[in-house]
């Protein structure tokens, strides 16, 4: 009999049952849909060994005047400015303490409990100590003369640090540990770090997000909360803002030694913003924009967030924000939502989002400045970074659904959209965020997932907005960076508690390991039109391999063939045939009247050089299949 060729329709369908999906693929991992065909995706590396503190949620690039190329990095615990592969603490100073801090340690114990009246921290916060002297024993002065984070806040004086050396090693008091550091210690606080993890009821508003009582009762603030940073060039200079809390600058000027200072502060600086939600330079005008600003009451600011009001400087000036007739300063309240989610500068035009809004601002000049349009009411934003610029327009997701807007709000068609909502963690929504990556004309959407059940960002969604596919998988990325300064997207992601920046799209790997459950299934195929039972004799393969230059293994991937006779019963798996460069076909022997077929690295190859360093691409199947009697 003559082969029987599949073709299958490109992109993966979870709207459809398997049965209904016939010659489709229902589901998949690190793959994706290049002229209709899928494909291993490309690989990771490190940027750098190098690690940093806290889960990075934002990232910024930018080039100085001078030719220097930066990373900005806003963790949760820091925020870092990476050149030349180092990471620079510049994260700014909320407080300090001179000749204010002793220390008590117990024998035995690597705690060591810290005074300092009206210290202002919360638990994880970083202090550097300087100027104490050695406990007597163990706790030298040499441990205690450094950076530390505050493993726990015991009171409103007093909190506790876990002794460590100069590499980072816990030190135990011993019993001549009785000092107290001396009457000289300084401590200098950095700002408060916030959450990895949102907490109900800790500040965003009490219960889970999108629920009625969502922002309605507790104040939003920058303490106890998820921390999700925003950062903006004006110039050569990085502003930068801590949802929530402060709006600070790092001129370039002044150089990677020298942290962010708060704006209000700067001389010169005229009701400046004291807290935000959000901060945005538009382009062509450039105005410093606060998003969810505190109001001006008399000649100060009140210091307390307004969720729903938009701050401008005056054109050019970043410390200039009081509304005069001579400048284009000013302020406006949104009116549709009760918070302001995020905004995302695009053509022509800021994008604000608020909890079930969407607003156009742009630039019309004095006196009004800026016009506010009401683009759309129903598409909030799930998350302050779950929307993206894209080439053909911007991409975002809601609580819901997934969006597109270029001019008007269009909802995408999606064939995995009650896969993925159905599994949205709510709770965590304020860490989804949308990336794209122009390269290869796709949009991912990064989600957490109630199935793997981690409260953090673990599946993705990718839409090719050329081709209009769809495909999904697992990767824990809480930040992305499209190529554009750099010519590879960079990622933020960790292993074994170790925090990196990835470089993607790079070879084949996962780093300098191979590329472990990369699959496609596809749906239930029917054969003989369900009224005979059909012999699968063999299978001629379609599969295309590329490999990184210079290496030299052989690649293969297993071509699974799974089976049932009836709609309502499991696929059990029949055949697993290893696929190579030189497979002319690979033999099977199953007897069957629905079948699905699988491709996947090999990952039970025993020679380990075989997972890696490669990719493929799967074209058509055949089958060889015959006729095998009737169903009884």
């Amino acid at each position: 009999m003559p082969l029987t060729v599949f073709n299958f329709k490109p992109g993966i369908n979870k709207e459809e049952t398997n049965y209904s999906n016939e010659n489709g693929w229902v589901d998949g991992n690190f793959v994706r849909f290049r002229k209709g065909r899928p494909e291993k995706i490309g690989g990771w590396e490190k940027l750098t060994t190098s690690t940093y503190e806290g889960s990075a949620r934002a990232l910024h690039s930018w080039i100085s005047l001078g030719g220097s190329r930066y990373l900005g990095i806003g963790t949760t615990n820091k925020y870092y400015i990476e050149e030349g592969q180092a990471y620079n603490d510049v994260t700014p100073i909320r407080a300090t303490t001179t000749n204010g801090i002793t220390f008590a340690a117990t024998d035995g114990s690597s705690t060591i409990t810290a005074t300092d009246s009206s210290h202002g921290a919360v638990n994880g916060d970083f202090v550097t100590i300087s100027g104490a002297a050695s406990l007597g024993g163990n706790i030298t002065a040499a441990v205690l003369n450094q950076e530390y984070q505050i493993s726990l806040v015991t009171g409103d004086n007093t909190y506790e640090i876990t002794a460590k050396n100069t590499s980072g090693a816990t030190v135990t008091a011993n019993s001549s540990d009785s000092g107290n550091g001396g009457a000289g210690v300084d401590g200098v606080y950095q700002i408060n770090s916030g959450l990895d993890v949102y907490v109900p009821s800790s500040g965003w508003g009490v219960g889970t997000w999108g629920a009625s009582t969502f922002g309605s009762t507790s104040a939003v603030t920058a303490v106890g909360q998820l921390r999700l940073w925003t950062h903006d060039n004006f110039g050569e200079n990085l502003i930068i803002n801590p949802r929530g809390g402060g709006i600070y600058r790092w001129v370039e000027n002044n150089g990677l030694s020298v942290r962010a200072l708060e704006l209000s502060g700067v001389s010169g600086a005229n009701l400046v913003p004291t807290v935000g939600l959000q901060v945005i330079t538009s382009e062509t005008d450039r105005h410093l924009i606060v998003l969810g600003a505190d109001p001006i009451s008399g000649s100060s600011r009140t210091g307390v967030i307004d969720p729903m009001l938009v701050a401008f400087s005056d054109t050019e000036n970043e410390l200039e924000f009081e509304p005069l007739t001579t400048n284009s300063a000013g302020s406006v309240r949104l009116s549709s939502g009760s918070l302001i989610i995020g905004g995302l500068k695009s053509r022509q035009e800021t994008l604000i989002w608020t909890d079930t809004s969407l607003y156009s601002m742009t630039f019309i000049g004095p006196p009004l400045t800026f016009a506010l349009n009401l683009i759309n009411e129903g598409a909030g934003l799930i998350g302050p970074k779950a929307a993206a610029n894209a080439p053909n327009g911007v991409y975002f997701m809601s609580k819901n659904a997934f969006y597109f807007y270029n001019g008007s709000v269009q909802k995408l068609p999606c064939s995995v959209q009650d896969y993925v909502f159905d599994d949205l963690n709510l709770g965590q929504a304020f860490k989804c965020h949308t990336v794209v990556n122009a390269e290869f004309s796709e949009v991912w959407f990064f989600y957490p997932s109630l199935e793997d059940d981690t409260e953090e960002i673990s599946r993705y969604a990718i839409f090719n907005y050329e081709e209009q596919t769809w495909s999904i998988g697992k990767l824990v990325r809480y930040a992305w960076l499209d190529a554009g300064i750099e010519d590879k997207p960079r990622a933020t992601g960790s292993v074994s508690g170790s925090q990196f920046v990835y470089l993607h799209e790079t070879g084949y790997n996962d780093d300098t390991d191979s590329m472990d459950g990369v699959f496609i299934e596809s749906g239930d195929i029917d054969l003989g039109d369900g009224e005979n039972f059909q012999f699968i004799k063999k299978i001629v393969p379609d599969v295309q391999f590329d490999t990184s230059i210079g290496i030299s293994n052989s690649p293969a991937i297993n071509a699974v063939i799974k089976r049932r006779n009836y709609p309502g019963e499991s696929l059990t798996t029949d055949s697993t045939t290893q696929i190579t460069p030189t497979t002319t076909f690979g033999g099977v022997r199953t007897r069957t009247r629905q079948m699905a077929i699988r491709f996947e690295s090999d990952d039970d190859n025993s020679v380990e050089a075989n997972r890696k360093d490669y990719k493929w691409r799967v074209g058509n199947t055949r089958l060889d299949i015959q006729a095998s009697g009737r169903r009884g």
